[in-house]
């Protein structure tokens, strides 16, 4: 569709009634640009209908009928958040080298994503609860197939009081779609561009498509000539040494076109290989810009504004900073975000997350809401309001609504006050960033129910908490709570917690069946040691003789080893999935060549590793010890064929909750008194 038919269709307002539609709230009318609702709250293309102008009430009505914010989306530090991302799709046409690792990334079975129904859903229950803004994420949202009538029954909201429809893209296919967006209700568009020149895009996003995202924006801008009224983001991950010498030219770009250029911090996640040095600060950002442009001005940020603003004068643009790194903006965070799989999360660095997917799905059995699920739901919510009398609340269309709102409360009331700094982000576990805007630590609430006597022998109640919730004793709970962190796998012990095994489940499945990393974020640090050994069996003496004589024509066999087990310590978290990645303090590998005794010989290995952390380090043992093996085994292989590796196993573990352990026996209770064994 031409942009002059856009114009024509909505010719009947003047820019200003453009905005009120795409970026305010409609009150008493379901109408909106290019299509209407019909009384299910279906859609459908209007007949020769006269497009109504948009009600405006007096202010003073509008303050006699204001509320208190939704309790459920204010956190205990008085935040309130009414801005909802919703990542559409795991998928992406690009492979940005900041975003992704260089292998890409699993993705989940379609059964695991939200449908568009339960996207609808759950856009209305926050909605109703407060959210004015809603942005779109991916990986790349624009690849959803449906991305258009999703878009649609969302700009719904509108009459309901959502004020804002965003979407966050590549822009690599956007011009093709963006004209059906402005008549679903869209109002911004944040474009990822890194840099301004096409090899170099093609470098950073491991893929063409310089000309493609060019055209978008060009198509954004023209757009805006006719009265669309898209507020345009330019995003731009800045990374020393590849693309921080095109500040200057970014900064250009808003000498004549109506955009905001933000300059982004380069973050850590995982996979994406972040090193401090590769990070270019918002100071030096500023510093550097300052330098061609000395008269940029600071523009006044709105109170929950992720960037700090700044205009050249005379511009018609502006450039923006987000200092995720240097200078948290956590303070006044009013960003809730819902992944692809349904998980909510409070916080982009958070490793914490809660599933909205399952607890919706209970209202149709645990199977995926589609299309005819939806419908039938909606029919008999429809068929509930016409009984009340009440055809002006939003549609919700939930009917575990209650249950969903106490969940998400619990969620935000349990948000911190700032996420970590630097130091600790760079190794904590978290999403590739592809995934969160679906397998780190997940809370998936437990799909059994609970009885009454359950809740009440609960020994550390939460306050607040639903019932799925509330942590009870060992071997009967949906959770359990280690010091501030409440775990809510389903039924999840270990031998640890409970003395007998037929209790005992997997701490890294989920209720599906699914594979996660167990959350440590509430747990407190201590120091914590674990020692592993295991054994190279020869079938012939000579292999002990010549490792003795250092006559192995590999090298240093002992030698060698030992660097190898004390090597793949440190690097447990990159071949073990579900480990996290521990700062080490110390680790040893002790071989000993062992002859006689009715063998032809054999190599003891004995790997101690030692760290001050939140989680045990028996992982790193294992994986220096049986490292260590292998090396020996490798190096050997030529003059013993016939050699097997026996007895990998911890025998030591100290540290923690659990206290002291001796090949596999406790031999100490939990506490401070097993310090005084540490190393």
């Amino acid at each position: 569709m031409p942009p002059r038919a856009v114009s024509s269709r909505l010719a009947w307002m003047k820019p200003r009634s453009l905005q009120t539609l795409t970026g305010g709230c409609r009150v008493g009318s379901l109408r909106k640009v290019g299509t209407a609702f019909t009384a299910a709250g279906s859609i459908s293309e209007p007949h020769n209908a006269v497009p109504t102008p948009p009600v405006r009430l007096p202010r003073r009505e509008l303050l006699k009928d204001a509320k208190p914010f939704s309790d459920f989306l204010t956190d205990t530090f008085h935040r309130q958040h009414d801005y909802l991302r919703i990542s559409l799709t795991e998928r992406c046409n690009l492979r940005c080298v900041y975003c992704m690792p260089e292998e890409g990334v699993p993705l989940s079975p379609p059964r695991e994503l939200l449908t568009t129904p339960e996207i609808v859903m759950l856009s209305s229950v926050f909605v109703s609860q407060g959210v004015s803004k809603i942005r779109l994420t991916g990986g790349e949202p624009t690849v959803r197939k449906d991305i258009l009538p999703l878009m649609q029954q969302i700009g719904s909201l509108r009459s309901h009081g959502l004020r804002e429809l965003c979407l966050t893209t590549n822009g690599l296919t956007l011009h093709r779609k963006l004209e059906g967006m402005v008549e679903a209700g869209l109002t911004g568009v944040n474009m990822s561009l890194d840099t301004l020149d096409p090899w170099q895009f093609q470098v950073m996003t491991r893929r063409k498509g310089f000309d493609a995202v060019t055209k978008s924006i060009n198509k954004v801008l023209e757009l805006n000539k006719h009265g669309a009224g898209i507020k345009l983001k330019i995003n731009a991950v800045v990374m020393r040494g590849i693309n921080d010498r095109e500040l200057i030219s970014f900064v250009e770009m808003t000498r004549e076109k109506d955009i905001e250029v933000r300059f982004i911090e380069y973050m850590p996640f995982d996979g994406n290989k972040w090193k401090e040095n590769k990070m270019v600060s918002y100071s030096e950002m500023l510093d550097r810009i300052r330098e061609t442009f000395p008269n940029l001005e600071k523009v006044r940020d709105h109170k929950n504004d992720t960037s700090k603003t700044y205009q050249v004068p005379g511009f018609a643009g502006k450039i923006g900073f987000i200092t995720s790194m240097t200078h948290n903006f956590c303070g006044t965070c009013n960003r809730l975000r819902i992944t692809s799989d349904g998980n909510l999360k409070v916080c982009l660095f958070g490793n914490v997350e809660v599933s909205l997917r399952d607890i919706l799905r209970e209202s149709n059995g645990g199977e995926p809401i589609d299309e005819e699920a939806y419908r039938v739901m909606r029919q008999v919510e429809l068929d509930r309001r016409q009984q009340l009398l009440d055809q002006s609340a939003p549609l919700i269309l939930a009917p575990n609504e209650q249950k969903l709102l106490e969940v998400i409360g619990m969620a935000v009331k349990r948000k911190k006050a700032k996420h970590a700094g630097i130091g600790e982000l760079e190794h904590m576990k978290n999403r590739p960033m592809i995934l969160i805007d679906s397998l780190p630590t997940t809370l998936r609430t437990d799909r059994s129910q609970n009885s009454a006597g359950d809740v009440a022998r609960s020994p550390l109640p939460v306050l607040g908490a639903p019932r799925h919730f509330v942590p009870l004793a060992p071997g009967t709970a949906t959770g359990y709570v280690y010091g501030q962190q409440l775990r809510c796998f389903s039924r999840t012990s270990s031998r640890h917690d409970t003395d007998d095994d037929s209790r005992a489940t997997l701490t890294h499945v989920s209720p599906s069946g699914s594979a996660h990393m167990v959350s440590i974020s509430g747990k407190i640090a201590s120091k914590r040691v674990a020692k592993a050994v295991c054994s190279v069996v020869f079938t012939n003496e000579m292999a002990c003789k010549l490792i003795r004589e250092d006559q192995i024509k590999k090298g240093d066999v002992l030698g060698v080893a030992r660097v190898a087990g004390i090597m793949a310590a440190k690097r447990t978290a990159d071949l073990i999935p579900l480990c996290h990645p521990i700062a080490i303090t110390k680790v040893t590998v002790d071989l000993a060549v062992r002859e006689g005794e009715g063998e032809a010989g054999r190599i003891e290995i004995e790997a101690t590793v030692a760290c001050e952390g939140k989680t045990g380090v028996e992982m790193e043992a294992l994986t220096a010890a049986s490292t260590a093996a292998l090396t020996v085994y490798d190096m050997c292989k030529a003059v013993d064929k016939g050699m097997s590796i026996e007895g990998l196993r911890v025998v030591l573990k100290e540290g923690g909750k659990s206290g002291r352990w001796v090949d596999g026996a406790r031999v100490d209770p939990p506490g401070p008194t097993s310090e005084q064994h540490m190393l």
